[in-house]
Order: C-alpha cells, then sequence, then structure tokens
C-alpha cells in the first residue's frame, strides 16, 4: 500500500520532471531550432529518458546542460527522438494500391513533384523510386525526400541497406506487385547492399522540418507515413494544413495505416482513393 507521504512525493518528481522536460525542450529550440514542443508528451518522454541514461546522468536538468554546449549530445538525441524504423515495401498492400490507384493519376500528368514528407534512412524512397520505374513514369517525376536529420539524410543518399534485409525486402517486393528480380537493383558489398545510383537520380534530398518550416513547392502526391502518430493534437493539425497547402487539386496525401484524414481541419476537403490503405484525393 502506497503511503500519504510517498504519493505527494512521487507527485512532485513528476512536477518536476515536467517542468524540467519543457525547459529541455525550450532550450533545444531556441539553441538548435527543432521544435519538439508539441509531440506527444508520453512517447518523447520516454525518447529523452532512454538518452538520459545512455549519457550516464541521471535527471533531464544534467541533460538540458549537456546538450546546450555539446551539439554532438543534441545530435544524438535527435536520433532518438525522431524515429527511424523503417523497411523497403513496408505494408506491401500499400505500395500495391499506389501500382495500381496512384499510377494510372500520374500518367495523367506531363510531369509530377512527390514529396516524401519524414523518409526517414531512405527505404521508403527507394522503393517508390523502383515502382515508379517499373511503371514506366520515373523519367517525368521527381521525388523530395525530406527528414529533420541531417544524419539520416546521409545515410538514405547513400542508398546501402543490410544485407541480411535483401530476403524480407524480396518478399515485400513480390507482394507489392513487383514483377523482376529485385537482386537486379542493388549490388551485394560485404554485409551491405548498395542500391542503383540511377535510381535516385530524380530525387532531391533535403532537411525539412515538418513543425516548424512552411511549404516549399506544389506538389501531386505526399506521402507521410507513421510520422503524425508522435504529434499532439495541434500540431497534427498544422501538419495537415502544410500538406492540403502543398498539394495540387486531385492531388493524393498517403498517410500511414495508424492515421487518418478523420477529424484534420481539412477532412472534408479529401475523397478516398484507397480509405484502407491510407490514401485520399483532394477534391476542394
Amino acid at each position: 500500500m502506497t503511503s500519504s507521504v510517498e504519493q505527494p512525493e512521487a507527485e512532485e518528481r513528476d512536477d518536476v520532471d515536467e517542468i524540467e522536460l519543457a525547459l529541455l525542450l525550450e532550450g533545444v529550440y531556441r539553441r538548435y531550432g527543432f521544435d519538439f514542443r508539441e509531440y506527444a508528451p508520453a512517447s518523447l518522454r520516454r525518447r529523452v529518458w532512454r538518452r538520459i541514461h545512455a549519457e550516464g546522468l541521471t535527471t533531464v536538468s544534467a541533460l538540458q546542460d549537456r546538450l546546450l554546449h555539446d551539439p554532438a549530445c543534441m545530435e544524438r538525441l535527435l536520433l532518438g527522438i525522431s524515429v527511424h524504423v523503417s523497411s523497403m515495401f513496408r505494408d506491401p498492400a500499400f505500395f500495391l494500391a499506389v501500382r495500381t490507384k496512384v499510377v494510372p493519376l500520374l500518367r495523367t500528368y506531363p510531369f509530377t513533384r512527390i514529396w516524401v514528407a519524414g523518409c526517414s534512412t531512405g527505404e521508403e524512397v527507394y522503393s517508390l523510386a523502383i515502382l515508379l520505374h517499373e511503371e514506366g513514369v520515373s523519367d517525368r517525376a521527381r521525388i523530395y525526400a525530406t527528414d529533420i536529420n541531417e544524419s539520416v539524410l546521409e545515410r538514405a543518399r547513400a542508398g546501402v541497406f543490410p544485407l541480411d534485409k535483401m530476403r524480407e525486402y524480396t518478399q515485400n517486393y513480390i507482394k507489392a506487385g513487383g514483377a523482376r528480380a529485385f537482386s537486379e537493383y542493388y549490388l551485394a558489398k560485404y554485409d551491405g547492399a548498395q542500391f542503383q545510383r540511377s535510381l535516385v537520380d530524380n530525387v532531391v534530398f533535403a532537411q525539412h522540418n515538418l513543425v516548424s518550416d512552411r511549404s516549399f513547392n506544389e506538389f501531386n502526391v505526399i506521402v507521410c507515413r507513421n510520422v503524425m502518430i508522435y504529434f499532439d493534437r495541434a500540431l497534427q493539425d498544422r501538419v495537415h494544413r502544410l500538406f492540403y497547402d502543398s498539394l495540387v487539386m486531385f492531388g493524393v496525401l498517403a498517410l500511414g495505416a495508424k492515421e487518418s484524414i478523420h477529424f484534420s481541419p481539412h477532412e472534408s476537403s479529401y475523397e478516398a482513393l484507397d480509405a484502407g490503405e491510407r490514401l485520399y484525393k483532394k477534391v476542394t
């Protein structure tokens, strides 16, 4: 049984932690320009404490002191906060839906711009590039692949993925409608698979912060999957407005399996192209 003394002490520690976390996020924003103040609190707190323990520290304030004076520590925290769980042709049914329902729309345009927001280490970008190549529309398409983290963008540019993942990726590729030998697209080197550089000839990798940066072009397709689940409702609404403003009329918005257009500020401006795979077409 928790004593009446222990409970106020626990509540007091929680209050202090909350104050320390708010100060840390404010310091990160003012020192480095990264704004995590509207990220989902529970997930953010877990990731911050993971970094605290990894740095051999015991308090949020101690981490704040270190990262404000050590940009390398900030880089390590950034890697921990921004989520980088990705794989090639992840959720194959989604890519099959893109192949059968989005590509026919792209064929009606003389040129298409595709924005992959929160591209992480690039697996999704290379998957889309392969799909567009196979469908014969890659020569008149440009993919803008953005992420908040420059370190993961460097890995995406390199196009080298773990060789032991190729069996899994091959199965995903086949389920996604791929008709070639997946091994044609990469060269095995030691424990890595180097993907063909030609796949990203029409890809622009750039740093972009969904929280604070504005629209930078008009797009026919915006892909942002499993990113907004880490944002609170106000930030999700702001990003939805950014995407709406960035999409051309009849452009397509692709979200993650746990995300939806429902209850967003522009819900009535879209119709479902494939509701199950979270593909929506802007109609107003």
